[in-house]
Order: C-alpha cells, then structure tokens, then sequence
C-alpha cells in the first residue's frame, strides 16, 4: 500500500466571483522513505500540493491519504494532531518565532506534540543544531541570523519529532550550495535512518537531482512523471 495517495484531487480557490482551479484533477502514489519533488514554474500547484499534504488545507474534490489515515475527512482540530505527530514543514519564509532563540525554536515543536523528557529534548537538539551547522549559534534570536542560518534552523525543526513525512517548499532557496548539500546529506541521513518521507516543492537542480521520484507540474496538472534509478544514501 503506497504511503501517500491522492485519488483525483482538485482545488479551487473562491475570491468574490472569480473561481481559479490550483489544481486539476491529480492523483498520484508516494512510497514510504522516498525523495520526491515537484518541479514546475510559479502557479503550477506545486504549493497548493503540498499544503494539502499537510492538512493545511482541504481538497475541493478527492481523497487524501497518509499512511492509511484519510485527511480529507479529518476536522480541523484532528488535521490539527495529525500534522503535530506525523508532519514536519520547512517553510520558504522560515516562520521562526522571533521570542525564542534557535535552541528554544527547535524545542518548540517537542513542547507541542510530544511529551518528551527535558534531557531527550536537549540531546535531540543539540545533535540536530550539530547536524546543521548551527550549533555555534544556539543562543541567539531569529533577528540574529542570516537568511541561510535561519533556514538551517528551520530544516533542524521540522527534523526534531522524527516526523514521518516532512514537507518542503523550496527548502535550500536561502543557502549556499555548501550549506545546501551539508542539509541534503541531513535529510538523507533522517530518510535512511528513520524512513521518512521527504517531498520538496522546489526549483533547485541541487534537490531535482537528488530525488528519485519527480513530478513536473503545469497550470495544475501533472505533466511529466520520472522514476530516478538511485542509491539510498
């Protein structure tokens, strides 16, 4: 059974008299511990999708699975949970709480959804800041950082509940390619360590390429579909 599955999905956004379909009529399968991305201009849906893959957002028509759980007809305080245990995001405008410092906006998601210890909680932490080249950086504030450290704290967020299935829209916009590879040998790491799920809404190449499964989108619909014959890394 594939992990996540959309069977005939469409979204419509209503602005006062005018209708603007974002996506069309899509179906598709992602296997359990996959790299996949959409690729496509702007407007294509490719955020659209990944924001019903989310729960943040409900389909106008269709289904939506993840891991056997249909979403689509969860309410919003139960789409609320599902995402909390089982997603992790990695916004393109990072959405950092400027209060906390890096440490405190890593912890916060363990705070949130899981009841977690104070030394597992730090110990998570502190290796996942390692990880990402930020460790150095722990104590300072959102205002502090650069646009590719706090984005290198974000992907460290979104990894921090072992989520299985983490979104990202344009996950490596921000970064040097340096930083964008170190970040990539982290997500690969996470994906071969724990199986998770990795789906990117992206124009990078540096990310197109490390995918293994490839979805070109236009005005909505899927036009294009590769299987990439890789490696587990």
């Amino acid at each position: 059974m594939s992990f996540i599955k959309l069977d005939s999905v469409g979204k419509i956004y209503v602005s006062g008299e005018l209708t603007v379909p974002a996506i069309k009529d899509i179906s598709l399968e992602i296997n359990e511990a996959s790299f996949v991305s959409f690729v496509g201009p702007s407007g294509s849906g490719k955020s659209t999708l990944l924001n019903l893959l989310g729960c943040l957002d409900q389909p106008s028509k269709g289904s939506v699975s993840i891991n056997g759980t249909l979403v689509n007809k969860l309410n919003q305080l139960e789409r609320a949970n599902f995402r909390g245990k089982n997603i992790g995001f990695i916004f393109q405008n990072f959405n950092l709480l400027p209060v906390l410092t890096v440490f405190e906006n890593v912890e916060y998601p363990l705070f949130m959804v899981q009841d977690i210890p104070k030394e597992e909680r730090k110990k998570r932490v502190l290796n996942l800041l390692e990880k990402v080249g930020m460790l150095d950086q722990k104590n300072k504030y959102p205002n502090q950082l650069s646009g590719g450290q706090k984005q290198r704290v974000a992907v460290a967020r979104a990894l921090v509940t072992s989520p299985k299935v983490v979104l990202a829209d344009e996950p490596t916009a921000n970064l040097d390619s340096v930083t964008a590879f170190q970040v990539i040998k982290v997500l690969h790491h996470m994906r071969d360590a724990f199986g998770t799920t990795f789906v990117f809404a992206t124009h990078d190449p540096k990310i197109v390429k490390e995918a293994e499964v490839i979805y070109t989108l236009e005005d909505g619909q899927i036009k294009n579909h590769e299987i990439m014959a890789k490696e587990s890394k």
